[in-house]
């Protein structure tokens, strides 16, 4: 007899299917309308909404031979909760688009389904799974929307920064790097086929690295404080400290000068999903917050290190690393 365990996507019906996935997510809607209607209904207090949007693919994003369901959950929802808060606005809701392959285990779902609200219910509470899509694929495809709001704050932007300014950052940096870099080293075979994680074979603060990387935990709550206590510019540190810096210095026209040093894996790595801010001199930093430089007026570098150009590539970017990872 077929148990459950041993069901696929290919045998439900996408009614079956998103009916566990309802009944995963649980119902926190907060929404006029939520999920079984054709699209939800917001109530917005200030009139205005924060939108980002993030996909995650099976081979350049995540493995499912070191990913479980939950991991996926979380990391989808994280990442895009980040990009809201790096605005300075409070995630409100998620929608969510599934492309699904027929054999993957249908268990699989149910456990995406609960790492998105697990990830919901820690890092934004109040923070609702408010609707999406499900279609098949043969490659597995997690694409979240995330909506936000301002609270009657203006939004903090990435072109904000000025000289004088104070930089700092909340969340820690270079860790998923780490853990990246084991699943890379001691998980794959010879001819770079990933091989599932035995956490036997790692000390604790690998497994510290390796969560960060798979189940990233940005500090949500500190993007709206940020933003109350004054910031001038802030963004999400997903692609590295040093390109995302960059992008900011450039956005401000100034250059962002890193008091130094910095391990190399917090600067040129990835998927922190940090936040990096600017406040004005006369401004309190708020607590969690650590202070890494300050803002100079524009220069020959975008980035310096204690007094030192930064130079060479940082960060992640699908169309240039992609290649050197496939496996």
């Amino acid at each position: 007899m077929e148990t459950e365990r041993e069901q696929t996507v290919g045998d439900l019906s996408e009614r079956a299917l998103l009916a566990r996935i309802l009944a995963a997510v649980g119902d926190a809607s907060q929404a006029e309308v939520g999920p079984g209607d054709d699209a939800a209904v917001l109530a917005v207090p200030d009139g205005r909404v924060v939108l980002t949007t993030d996909t995650l693919v099976h081979g350049p994003d995540f493995r499912l031979a070191w990913s479980t369901g939950y991991d996926l959950g979380v990391k989808a929802a994280a990442v895009n909760l980040a990009d809201v808060a790096a605005m300075g606005a409070r995630p409100t809701a998620l929608l969510v688009a599934l492309a699904l392959p027929d054999a993957l285990p249908v268990a699989f779902v149910d456990e995406l389904a609960r790492g998105l609200r697990a990830a919901c219910d820690r890092l934004a509470p109040g923070c609702a799974i408010e609707g999406g899509d499900l279609t098949a694929s043969d490659t597995l495809t997690i694409a979240v929307t995330a909506v936000g709001v301002l609270d009657g704050l203006a939004p903090v932007l990435r072109s904000g920064a000025r000289p004088g300014d104070v930089v700092a950052v909340v969340g820690e940096l270079g860790a998923a790097a780490r853990g990246l870099a084991i699943l890379f080293d001691r998980f794959r075979t010879p001819d770079g086929t990933p091989l599932a994680v035995d956490a036997a074979l790692l000390d604790a603060t690998e497994r510290a690295d390796l969560d960060a990387q798979l189940r990233p935990n940005p500090p949500i709550g500190l993007g709206p404080v940020a933003a109350r206590a004054g910031a001038s510019a802030l963004m999400d540190v997903s692609d590295g400290l040093l390109l995302d810096a960059t992008r900011m210095a450039e956005a401000s026209h100034v250059t962002i000068a890193f008091d130094g040093p910095l391990d190399d894996h917090a600067l040129r790595g990835g998927e922190d999903h940090a936040l990096l801010a600017c406040f004005p001199p006369t401004v309190r930093i708020p607590d969690g917050f650590v202070r890494l430089g300050v803002v100079a007026g524009p220069g020959d570098a975008a980035v310096t290190v204690g007094g030192i150009p930064a130079s060479g590539r940082g960060g992640w970017d699908p169309y240039r690393d992609w290649d050197a990872h496939r496996g």
